[in-house]
């Protein structure tokens, strides 16, 4: 007996009205990116494993897919290695390449190599896959889509703002209520100095970013795992209760680097006037990958109008100053936001948020009641078809009970039925499959119909 076929885990198949709903998310999101200026690019599904590794901090190396080396990918391994399961020492030499874990790491190496392709400041959006070995769960895949937005080649805080403004239109253009988080790693650097741990830095904002998932006690467990005591974790609590930016400033009194990261944010709020009413300072926020450097950002569902729901974050991004020097290319920052399509889909289709004909995949379908009409339907499809009118004709002019129940089935919203009557009259009869209505056109008024209403 043949096994059962299955997806590897973390992984979907898609339906084509999921499929149709998924891409009415992706052309929303590029139809705005492309209003602000954005190219878009792309880049390899695998990357070398030497470009992926290092920049995502020691949780993300982890769960970084691997591709074995062609061919007798054991053949150069040691075998003292092999033999002491000593992994890590076994996987450079097994594997060379591994599946993008982002869109931002690979985009800073697009960067450096094409340098002398592009125009600074570059402005692009990609809309790729991504994969990450991570314990598949509600909202979180191994296999997904980023809708990324980068610029890189200018300090300006501008792109900041700009970004914030990208997100905004975005999810009001897909009906979502959302708030917007906006921290800088700077302050961040600050709770780390305020509190004695400045050496232990990525090792607090590690523990920070789980704070949503573990809360304080964990958070404060997790410090303590990672040789800050108890009082500096609880001092560094303390403080992420601070109130506003302006309680925070007293707070950083001589941090110079904390201080810094305070008017930054300050400069992004005034770009924006209040102009983005979702925009909400959020000290605790901490991003934990490792390449961010100055303001960082996260998108949540506002469930005020929706109790009881809840889901992870649905985007986010940062400033990162040194993400291409690790690639020989020095002094070009860039900035930049994602969007998580997978957790969108999930949360537009469990609050009920897709347009009502967001499924609709053709304007009418042809039906026939004997060949001879089949075939004359078939040349009146063709016609449609030639000045863009999305149709379609059931295969055979069989029993109209089982052609009216496809069109049922396929949600089309309207249905020609065409027999030797409508044939030698040069009519169809138009049926509204929302309303019921029924009414007997021209051939050329049922054109001018789908092309004019």
């Amino acid at each position: 007996m043949s096994a059962k076929p299955s997806v590897p885990k973390g992984t979907r198949d898609f339906l084509p009205n999921q499929v149709i709903k998924r891409k009415y998310i992706f052309q929303t999101i590029e139809s705005v990116f492309k209003t602000y200026g954005y190219l878009p690019i792309e880049t390899p599904t695998m990357e070398n494993l030497s470009t992926l590794t290092g920049k995502y901090g020691e949780e993300g190396d982890r769960l970084l897919f691997k591709v074995l080396n062609n061919g007798d990918f054991l053949a150069d391994v040691n075998t003292e290695n092999l033999a002491n399961k000593e992994s890590n020492k076994v996987i450079p030499q097994i594997s060379k390449r591994g599946l993008r874990y982002d869109l931002t790491v690979p985009f800073a190496r697009f960067v450096v190599m094409n340098q002398n392709e592009i125009s600074l400041p570059f402005k692009r959006y990609q809309i790729q896959q991504v994969w990450r070995a991570d314990r598949p769960q509600r909202g979180r895949y191994q296999e997904f889509y980023q809708c990324d937005v980068d610029v890189v080649g200018s300090d300006s805080l501008m792109y900041e703002a700009e970004l914030v403004q990208i997100y905004a239109e975005v999810f009001k253009k897909l009906g979502m209520k959302v708030k917007i988080l906006i921290n800088n790693r700077k302050i961040l650097f600050g709770l780390a100095e305020a509190a004695g741990i400045a050496d232990k830095f990525m090792e607090m904002t590690i523990a920070i970013d789980k704070l949503d998932k573990i809360g304080k006690d964990g958070v404060i467990k997790e410090m303590e795992a990672r040789n800050i005591s108890a009082n500096q974790a609880e001092k560094v609590l303390s403080l992420l209760e601070t109130p506003s930016l302006e309680k925070l400033k007293q707070a950083f009194t001589g941090l110079e680097e904390g201080t810094k990261g305070i008017e930054e944010i300050e400069v992004v709020f005034r770009y924006l006037n209040e102009s983005v009413p979702e925009l909400a300072f959020d000290i605790s926020l901490a991003r934990g990958l490792n390449y961010y450097t100055g303001c960082i950002f996260e998108v949540k569902v506002d469930t005020s109008d929706y109790p009881g729901f809840s889901m992870g974050s649905i985007g986010g991004g940062g400033r990162y100053d040194n993400l291409t020097g690790v690639f020989g290319l020095n002094g070009v920052s860039g900035v930049g936001v994602s969007f998580g399509a997978e957790r969108i889909y999930d949360v537009m289709e469990e609050l009920n948020l897709f347009p009502a004909d967001v499924q609709k995949d053709i304007e009418v379908l042809f039906v026939a009641l004997d060949e001879e009409s089949h075939r004359y339907s078939f040349t009146q499809v063709s016609a449609l078809r030639q000045v863009g009118i999305a149709c379609d004709l059931y295969p055979e002019p069989t029993k109209m009970k089982k052609q009216m129940s496809y069109a049922n089935a396929r949600n089309v919203p309207f249905v020609a039925i065409i027999g030797e009557t409508e044939r030698q009259e040069g009519k169809v009869s138009l049926k509204n499959m929302v309303t019921g209505e029924q009414k007997d056109v021209s051939v050329t008024e049922l054109r001018h119909h789908f092309t004019n209403q």
